[in-house]
């Protein structure tokens, strides 16, 4: 572990040393396990990111067999695929401020890929407050031989930020739902982060401290976030409600989505998808002419796209089922997003209990509310049920019901009056 640590500075303390006496492992076993290893030819090694993929299925199981806090810095891959392929980090820098494992940045990667662009044109930077996971994620990008820099130290993102001043192109980011305590009482009220808003995060509460820290990072002509949030945030009163306001005031507010539930691995709620746009103008991105969406939101509402389900094995065959997002339901949320950006806004429309485009004046009057069932049509299916159709159906099915009760009824009496005792 030394000596790969020695050869490999982007590993530099990510490593466990005498590993194999901390697991009460023999020599032997340990020696077995590296001739194993041995086995893997260079051509196997490079093959379709095989021990990449290795370490994506051993980080993924210990997320779903453990506890909340061991759930943190693991987002499901269909959650981290569906971010990249919305804001589209095809060159620039890629940010995130609470990092976990890294699956973040290696879907910004992977994303680059499937779109044949170049990987040397994307730098990715990030933070990690949890010694162990910020092993982890060196670890995982060192594995699939990505550059990065992750600070020296793992660190908090609010008390010491290792990337201070630093402008970015891309955020990609799950941050821990609902954190508590992420600051003292009377701390960072001066920081330049939160400086210019109207109201400073609660203590109790980080996830709008999340939105400030990562608005202060993103480059001011075409920075653009994708992360996801507790539901919480989409409607919480006090200095959130304020903050929130003046969001969608200031225009950073570019799309909203509702997300199924059971997606995560230590949690069964729903969450949410925010993307924020630093300039929603008029322009062309990434080769396609984009639209003015000043002052317009689009929300989005797949809480019923949770048809498809995967099973982990967790332990000895113990298993657990997840909702997931297929590609093929991705490339649908990413069209709808991309007709509602594009110029071609006509190929666009609003869907009942899908999406719906929105102006400020409405949010405004829904009380600055980002709760995207305040938006979106609802339907109501009892309408379409043919009333005196369905009671004739109901009719027909008494009548058969009660009729066969007579005979059952009548059955009866007659076996009792057999035997000499009548109960008519």
């Amino acid at each position: 572990m030394a000596d790969i640590e020695g050869s490999n500075p982007p590993l530099k303390g990510a490593l466990p040393q005498n590993l194999f006496a901390t697991l009460g492992a023999s020599k032997s076993a340990i020696k077995s396990l590296i001739d194993e290893v041995n086995n893997i030819t260079e051509k196997r090694f490079q093959e379709e990111d095989l021990i990449g993929r290795v370490y994506e299925y051993f980080l993924q199981v210990y997320a779903a067999a453990g506890t909340k806090e061991d759930g943190e810095f693991y987002t499901p891959a269909s959650l981290v695929k569906l971010i990249a392929e919305m804001i589209e980090p095809y060159s620039g820098i890629v940010y995130d401020p609470c990092c976990g494992s890294g699956g973040m940045f290696v879907q910004s990667l992977k994303f680059v890929d499937r779109h044949n662009g170049n990987r040397q044109n994307i730098s990715v930077i990030g933070q990690e407050s949890n010694p162990d996971t910020w092993r982890l994620c060196k670890m995982n990008l060192a594995i699939r031989g990505i550059s990065h820099n992750l600070g020296e130290k793992n660190a908090s993102t609010f008390t010491e930020d290792l990337h201070k001043d630093k402008k970015v192109d891309y955020i990609m980011a799950n941050p821990p739902f609902n954190l508590k305590g992420w600051r003292g009482e009377d701390e960072l009220r001066e920081d330049y982060r939160f400086q210019n808003w109207q109201a400073m995060p609660p203590v109790a509460n980080a996830n709008y401290a999340w939105i400030l820290h990562m608005i202060s990072k993103l480059d001011v002509t075409h920075g653009i976030a994708g992360f996801l949030l507790a539901n919480g945030a989409l409607n919480a009163d006090g200095a959130e409600y304020e903050l929130r306001k003046e969001l969608l005031e200031k225009d950073k507010v570019e799309a909203i989505v509702v997300l199924p539930r059971d997606m995560f691995y230590t949690t069964d709620i729903s969450v949410t998808m925010w993307i924020i746009n630093m300039n929603k103008k008029a322009g062309i991105v990434n080769g396609r002419q984009l639209r003015d969406r000043t002052n317009e939101v689009l929300f989005m509402d797949l809480r019923r796209w949770d048809a498809n389900i995967e099973e982990i094995v967790i332990d000895k065959g113990k298993k657990k089922k997840k909702t997931v997002l297929t590609d093929e339901q991705i490339v649908e949320i990413k069209k709808i997003y991309n007709n509602w950006q594009g110029t071609g806004i006509s190929i666009y429309s609003n869907v009942p209990e899908l999406c719906q485009r929105v102006k400020l004046e409405e949010i405004r009057e829904k009380n600055y509310s980002l709760a995207p069932s305040k938006y979106i049509e609802f339907i109501d299916h009892d309408l379409d049920i043919d009333y005196e159709k369905e009671m004739e159906r109901i009719q027909e099915e008494m009548r058969d019901i009660l009729k066969a009760e007579k005979q059952s009824q009548t059955m009866l009496e007659e076996a009792f009056r057999g035997i000499g005792y009548g109960i008519g």
